[in-house]
Formats: structure tokens, C-alpha cells, sequence
């Protein structure tokens, strides 16, 4: 690609980042809410700092007391698989996984955990991504998942994917936020919630082989989050899901937070300039009944901080 196709693309990339603030066909929350029945959907955000616009997003949705009760085990899946520094978009940033574990604690968790099977070197992918100094500043506890010792062997009912080893902190946690940074991925097409789950298994060649895009939405069928919180702040719009270069990222200065994965995932595809439907993982879940893929026909919150 170009220079000229790229500043093509980052221009289409604008227009769908653009989307969710703008009031074509979908349903807008006009106060905050106070039922159950009244809460968004989905909150989008955009214009400031990431623990000011999760704050924001976060009284919008009920607050994290409606996600996380006192005592409860609480699984935060960020993306820290690549040795990036937090500039470099791939992983998730440090400042928004310690505001979550924050929101988290003030909920009353007994206790945070944070983990991702990192694709590069675990150790050098958690220190510098800066995950490692956010985890350890606000007292979460880092789940190691180097060692085959650490996942379980479990049946799934999915169409393609039966099973798979998954780490024990996913499955012994009372409550999973899944915390991934929206970026383009070159098999995928995009990773954002439903593709950042697959950090959560041993070996991810079992995907690869049996077929990728049945293999993300199939595994929803082990546990699908109770949460989930996009990080749309620098958004790696080619190359990745690592990146190459200052020139993959565009600042998009966004958050996503909803209780609906297909949704979420939706709604972060077209901030990429992708259509909706057009994802083929996205599509799979929602047809499986994992969440709501028109726009339309849920509640959304825009807010500009």
C-alpha cells in the first residue's frame, strides 16, 4: 500500500470511526439511566483521557457494582501479547487496565487477575507493553500462562471448535472483562473482544488449522464476557495485529464499553471502515446468539468527554 491508498484508507477509517456519533438510525440514551431495562447497550466515547472517558462510560452502564459484586473473582483479558511499547498500539494501554482494576476494587472484587497468553516473550510482552508497572501500581495479580500446566482441557458445543485448553483464571472467575486495543488483523480482519479471547487458550495453531473465524465465535460457547471495554485511543489500522510503523496508527481517541460482544465488536469494525456483517467471526456469534449484530435495534450512548 501507498501513501496515497493509505491516506485513502485512514480517510474511510475516519468516516467509520465517525459512526457511532453520528445519529443515523440508532437509538440514543439521552440521561443516565436508572433500571436495569434503561441502560445502554453500548457507550461510546470519545475526545478524552481513557480513565476519564471509563469513568464516564462506567456511570453511564450502571456503574461496575452492576458487573462485580463483593468477594467476587474478577478476570481482566487485556491484549499484552507483543513486545510494544504502549506507543505502538498493539496492546492494550497500561493506564486503562489499572483504571478497570481500580473500578474493580472499589466494586469490592476479592481479587483482580490480569492475563493474556503472550505470542512474543511473555516477560519482555508484559514489561514492555507497560502492563506489568500498571498491574503491579494499583495491586492486580498477574496470571503467568507460559506453561501448558496452567490450562485445562475443556469440551466445548461448538461447530467446529470441541475443545481446547483454556487458562484456569478464566475458568475459575466469577466475572470476565475482556479489555482488548481495536486494531486491524491481517487474518481476522480486526481483533478486538471476540478475536483478544483466543489469548485465553494454550495453543493457538488449533484455530489456525480447523479454521480461525469459526474458531473465535465458537469459543464464546466456554464463557462469554460479562463486560467489555475497547480501547479506541491509537488504533492500529494495517499491519496488524502488531503493526509496523507510526504510520499503521491513527489517533482515534475513542472507548467502546457494552455488555454485548457482538456488539461491541460490531461497532469497533466500523470505527476500521469495515461494514457491518462483513467479519466473518462477528457474524458467526451473532448467529449463534452471542449478541446483537444490527446497530439499529440496540441502545447506544455517545458522549463526548
Amino acid at each position: 500500500m501507498n501513501r496515497r491508498e493509505f491516506l485513502k484508507k485512514s480517510a474511510m477509517i475516519g468516516i467509520g470511526a465517525g459512526v457511532l456519533f453520528l445519529p443515523k438510525g440508532l437509538k440514543i440514551i439521552a440521561s443516565p439511566a436508572e433500571s436495569a431495562e434503561s441502560y445502554p447497550d453500548l457507550v461510546a466515547l470519545k475526545g478524552g483521557g481513557l480513565e476519564a472517558m471509563l469513568d464516564r462510560g462506567m456511570k453511564e452502564i450502571g456503574g461496575m457494582g452492576r458487573f462485580v459484586s463483593k468477594g467476587q473473582k474478577v478476570l481482566i483479558k487485556p491484549n499484552m501479547s507483543w513486545d510494544v511499547a504502549p506507543d505502538g498500539a498493539a496492546n492494550t494501554s497500561p493506564e486503562l487496565v489499572a483504571a478497570i482494576v481500580k473500578h474493580c476494587q472499589a466494586a469490592g472484587a476479592s481479587s483482580v487477575v490480569v492475563m493474556d497468553h503472550s505470542i512474543e516473550y511473555w516477560d519482555n510482552s508484559r514489561k514492555v507493553s507497560g502492563i506489568d508497572d500498571a498491574i503491579k501500581s494499583v495491586g492486580a495479580i498477574y496470571a503467568p500462562s507460559e506453561k501448558d500446566g496452567y490450562y485445562q482441557k475443556v469440551s466445548l458445543d461448538g461447530k467446529t471448535l470441541r475443545e481446547t485448553m483454556i487458562h484456569e483464571a478464566l475458568l475459575e472467575c466469577d466475572v470476565l472483562i475482556s479489555a482488548p486495543v481495536l486494531k486491524h488483523h491481517g487474518g481476522a480482519g480486526v481483533s478486538i473482544s471476540a478475536k483478544g479471547l483466543m489469548g485465553c487458550i494454550w495453543d493457538r495453531r488449533d484455530y489456525h488449522s480447523m479454521g480461525l473465524q469459526n474458531c473465535i465465535a465458537d469459543f464464546m460457547h466456554a464463557k462469554k464476557p460479562d463486560l467489555n471495554i475497547i480501547d479506541a485511543n491509537k488504533v492500529i489500522t494495517r499491519h496488524g495485529p502488531r503493526g509496523g510503523s507510526p504510520n499503521d496508527i491513527v489517533d482515534m481517541k475513542s472507548l467502546l464499553i457494552s455488555t454485548d460482544i457482538v456488539a461491541a465488536d460490531t461497532a469497533g469494525a466500523m470505527m476500521l471502515g469495515r461494514k457491518q456483517g462483513e467479519i466473518e467471526h462477528i457474524r458467526l456469534a451473532a448467529e449463534a446468539g452471542f449478541g446483537e449484530m444490527d446497530l439499529s435495534k440496540i441502545k447506544i450512548e455517545r458522549i463526548t468527554v
